[in-house]
């Protein structure tokens, strides 16, 4: 039988905090970093086949496997998983870091798509990746929706994150991945030690909701990277908010697939890179 372990995204440590004047020892939380295995099972196939290892924070691990396997284009919906579980490690049996993803009777897996070694830090996305071009050939549509946002929601955007981040109030770590809606309203948010991780695993707790993905923003606590982008294009996400700047390759992806970037959000002002369309002008 497999469980869900209760995991905590932090771990205590004896540090030496240093003043100008003095030092003293204290405990400080910081954020737990563990490996973690997506395997996929196909029905028509022997035994699970390795996909990728990423650094990840513990919890909301499945996911973190769906959300991958959706925008890396494995998967297209949740119809196609029988179950996602844990399978323990008998050589480290405390953890759990390998996460079983089982498909349904129907199923097929084109295995010659799968020659490129997954592998993630926690600090990088998917490398080895061709750019653009790695997308292009797996017939990811532009993003056609036509809604608009005020520039006053927008600015409300980063505080109304900050504010959820639990686990970054305890550690300063952690990066986090929300979904508003239009009007600027939270509607789910997860965070992780890396910012494609936290990603994966908001878009990963929508995919296997089985709601479509209305009009709205995601929003990234971090840099707007090239990875993050290319989720945002294979799950239809249009637009697109980050505290700090994008990458040069994020804003030709964005331009490309028809996706609104903003960066740089700074108190009362923010850089609209791509599909400004889609924000009203100032009222």
């Amino acid at each position: 039988m497999h469980t869900t372990p209760l995991f905590s995204s932090s771990s205590r440590r004896r540090i030496e905090e240093v003043h100008p004047d003095f030092r003293k020892h204290r405990m400080d939380e910081v954020t737990v970093e563990e490996p973690l295995e997506i395997r996929l099972l196909p029905s028509q196939a022997p035994e699970a086949v390795p996909l990728a290892v990423t650094m990840r924070t513990p919890g909301h691990d499945y996911e973190l496997a769906a959300g991958f396997l959706w925008t890396e284009g494995i998967l297209e919906n949740p119809a196609q998983i029988h179950r996602i579980y844990y399978c323990r490690n008998p050589r480290e049996p405390q953890y759990f870091n390998i996460v079983q993803v089982a498909l349904q009777q129907d199923v097929a897996m084109d295995w010659k798509r799968f020659t490129r070694h997954f592998y993630q830090t926690s600090s990088c996305g998917i490398c080895g990746k061709a750019s653009l071009e790695a997308i292009r050939v797996r017939g990811v549509a532009p993003v056609k929706r036509t809604f608009q946002i005020s520039p006053s929601v927008i600015r409300s955007l980063p505080e109304a994150l900050r504010r959820e981040q639990t686990a970054f109030d305890r550690t300063g770590g952690l990066h986090a991945a929300a979904w508003f809606d239009c009007e600027g309203s939270l509607l789910a948010l997860r965070e992780d030690v890396g910012r494609h991780n936290a990603v994966d695993k908001l878009l990963g707790s929508l995919f296997l909701s089985g709601a479509p993905l209305h009009d709205g923003i995601l929003m990234v606590s971090g840099r707007a990277s090239f990875e993050i982008m290319q989720k945002a294009a294979v799950a239809g996400v249009a637009m697109v908010a980050a505290v700090s700047a994008p990458s040069s390759l994020a804003c030709d992806l964005a331009r490309e697939f028809g996706i609104t970037l903003i960066g740089f959000m700074r108190k009362d002002r923010f850089n609209i890179y791509t599909g400004g369309e889609r924000v009203e002008e100032e009222r």
